[in-house]
């Protein structure tokens, strides 16, 4: 009833109608191409919405946590998929916070950092005549711009240029006194941390966020970076995806359902499905065994 509009191009068209907060940086339906995700979200009692001619369902409603989640941890060791779980939130950390912390202890806080370290940054910095927030904003939107380039380009040619790009650049900036050693790292290590994270859409999110704690820890060094922090999570709370808080299991805290959040505990141990999405439905019993699925019986 929402939706007001003569056509339907595809699924993004509806996403943008539907969604509850479209001004959030933070995706908040999911999309996917994987028959096994969408039957397996099917099964936890969300909703799959497919549009004729697109070939990417939206799954409705959707949570943070599930953006870190792929359809292989079911199919590895739990113990493996905890640890590649954990792999994918320090990297979205380093990805989010990793420039602007360099930033923030280089501007503001090199007490922080351990003497031979400092000695070995302030050697690098000695020749560069910019200072560090331009550094890292000229390194990072010359990754971009790779990075956009790559994906435009040809699928055989776009990685060589990704790829060689960044190299070629990152040589020649060192080398011509345009930023430092250490510049390149930090911003190397943040963009591979990125692609660490599973889904696209949470990329792009993080991605945009990055540029916005740089700014502020040129501006207030640690203080900033925690301001942002507090303002994000702030946000993050309050936002709800078709009525379920986009936080859950963690703001609300179930206990129940932190067994597939940050942990993927084994199939056994998971007999209910997500509380506040499956509220119906919310035991996983073999009929034969248990009863019919939803009495509460075990």
């Amino acid at each position: 009833d929402k939706i007001d509009v003569d056509e339907i191009q595809g699924s993004n068209t509806i996403e943008e109608w539907i969604a509850d907060d479209i001004l959030t940086p933070w995706p908040t339906i999911m999309t996917t191409e994987r028959p096994d995700v969408v039957s397996g979200n099917l099964l936890e009692g969300r909703i799959a919405i497919f549009v004729d001619g697109t070939p990417i369902p939206l799954i409705v409603p959707a949570t943070w946590n599930q953006f870190f989640q792929t359809a292989e941890d079911y199919y590895l060791r739990w113990n493996i998929s905890v640890f590649l779980r954990f792999i994918r939130i320090i990297s979205f950390l380093i990805t989010l916070l990793g420039p602007s912390l360099f930033i923030a202890f280089i501007s503001f806080h090199p007490e922080l950092i351990p003497t031979p370290l400092l000695i070995n940054l302030a050697a690098q910095r000695q020749a560069i005549p910019f200072p560090v927030i331009i550094e890292a904003l000229l390194m990072e939107f010359t990754f971009e711009v790779l990075r956009e380039a790559g994906i435009r380009m040809p699928r055989p040619v776009g990685q060589a240029v990704s790829i060689v790009g960044a190299l070629v650049l990152g040589e020649a900036a060192v080398s011509a006194g345009i930023v430092s050693s250490a510049m390149v790292i930090v911003v190397a290590a943040t963009a591979i941390a990125s692609f660490t994270i599973p889904h696209y859409s949470m990329t792009d999110a993080v991605r945009l966020l990055r540029f916005i704690m740089m700014l502020l820890a040129s501006t207030f060094g640690l203080y900033g970076i925690g301001l942002g922090v507090i303002l994000l999570v702030s946000h993050t709370v309050s936002i709800r995806s078709f009525g379920i808080p986009y936080l859950a299991p963690f703001a609300p805290f179930i206990v129940a359902d932190q067994k597939d959040a940050i942990l993927r505990l084994p199939k056994p141990f998971m007999k209910k499905r997500p509380r506040l999405v499956s509220q119906k439905k919310s035991n996983r019993l073999d009929t034969k065994k248990g009863g019919p699925i939803g009495e509460g019986t075990e």
